[in-house]
């Protein structure tokens, strides 16, 4: 089913996306990201300057200024997995979908003007730092406070599982700056490399997106001025979380969209190549319906896709909805990844392969941005008249 979402713009940067993975991504590149555990700066520097990366930021801060057309960072999100680099696709993500559109929609005019041009050269790398090792999809069970002082606030805590926490400049950190868990004891700072107790820890090891750093980061004493404050307001970090999760759910749906898409062409490709018994994979019935269920099941997906990239750019994608795509674009996901691996045979078990990674990357989208588990309770409960 022909999609009919994109304009001559997205279209144009579509060629442009196209040359730069031309150039800049390939087995060598990926071999390299994954023994090295995270993407390589010289790639990020080469991104910025080809334009494919800080796309939400402003004109006036060096950016493309394209803050809710989402469409085009779909249109990365396709190309970069198309061509096998989830990893990259990844780094991408963290950093404009996480930590970019905090400071966009949230960040003073000096938060604007110190970060976010570099950010969209990639000369600083921006990471979200939220979950702990007693606190993931239940947020208000944070234990990483931040004192006020004079001047400032002490931070003390640890996070794990951040996305690109490693190579990390500058991180978007949840913390408590006041008693309970009231929506207003929680605030959002910006700690920086090299501030004093701040550790970026090990980074850890993962069945997927081996390519991608993912690291713990500890806090001890870290002194974080004031004017560090992400919007210069105390006791609003939940409602700035909140603000930013249909973005990040709908940039996973999305993502999970882009490997299914890549897993049918790849399984069609192999399939039509690989012989048995002397005739091709594709020639058998059973291989012929799989392929049928797997396309099928992508068209449908984009198609939902496409609804909630038009309802975010109008400004009308709530959370629950993009809790319901998150979900279930990543559960579809899954559905064609595992069935284009069987159809690969042994050779969907070799990492050297693009399915093989791809399968391994997607199993942690039902994980992150909300287990899917906290998705379908959020939709139920909205559905049940429940707060």
């Amino acid at each position: 089913m022909e999609r009919d979402i994109y304009d001559e713009d997205h279209e144009a940067f579509r060629d442009l996306v196209k040359d730069f993975v031309k150039r800049h991504v390939n087995n060598e590149a990926i071999e390299k990201w994954n023994a090295d555990g995270e993407v390589d700066r010289a790639t990020m520097l080469a991104a910025g300057e080809a334009g494919i990366i800080g796309l939400s930021v402003p004109e006036e801060f060096g950016g493309a200024g394209m803050l809710q057309d989402y469409r085009f960072r779909a249109v990365v999100n396709e190309e970069v997995i198309a061509a096998g680099a989830g990893s990259l696709a990844g780094a991408f993500g963290i950093q404009d979908d996480l930590a970019v559109p905090y400071l966009v929609h949230m960040g003073t005019q000096e938060q604007k003007e110190k970060w976010l041009p570099r950010m969209a050269t990639g000369e600083v790398i921006g990471a979200l730092a939220m979950t702990e090792p007693g606190a993931g999809s239940d947020l208000r069970g944070i234990k990483t406070t931040a004192k006020k002082v004079d001047g400032g606030y002490v931070v003390n805590g640890a996070k794990t599982f951040i996305s690109s926490g490693a190579t990390a400049d500058l991180v978007v950190t949840f913390v408590k700056t006041g008693e309970g868990n009231r929506p207003d004891a929680f605030s959002l700072v910006l700690i920086e490399n090299g501030m004093e107790g701040f550790d970026h820890g090990k980074k850890l090891h993962k069945m997927g997106f081996q390519g991608h750093d993912t690291a713990e980061l500890s806090f001890s004493d870290v002194f974080v001025p004031e004017e560090n404050l992400i919007g210069g307001k105390e006791g609003m970090g939940f409602i700035q979380l909140m603000m930013n999760l249909p973005l990040e759910r709908l940039s996973i749906g999305v993502a999970g969209a882009a490997a299914a898409q890549a897993a049918l062409d790849w399984t069609v490709a192999y399939t039509k190549d690989r012989e048995a018994f002397g005739e091709r994979i594709i020639d058998f019935q059973n291989s012929r319906f799989t392929i049928a269920d797997m396309a099928t099941t992508v068209d449908a997906l984009w198609a939902y896709i496409d609804r909630a990239l038009l309802a975010y750019k109008d400004g009308k994608l709530s959370a629950e909805e993009a809790a319901k795509v998150k979900f279930w674009a990543t559960e579809r996901e899954w559905e064609v990844l595992d069935a284009g691996v069987q159809l690969h045979g042994g050779y969907g078990y070799i990492t050297e392969y693009p399915i093989a990674r791809a399968f391994l990357d997607a199993r942690v989208h039902r994980i992150y941005g909300g287990t899917n588990e906290i998705m379908r309770e959020i939709v139920g409960r909205q559905i049940a008249g429940k707060r």
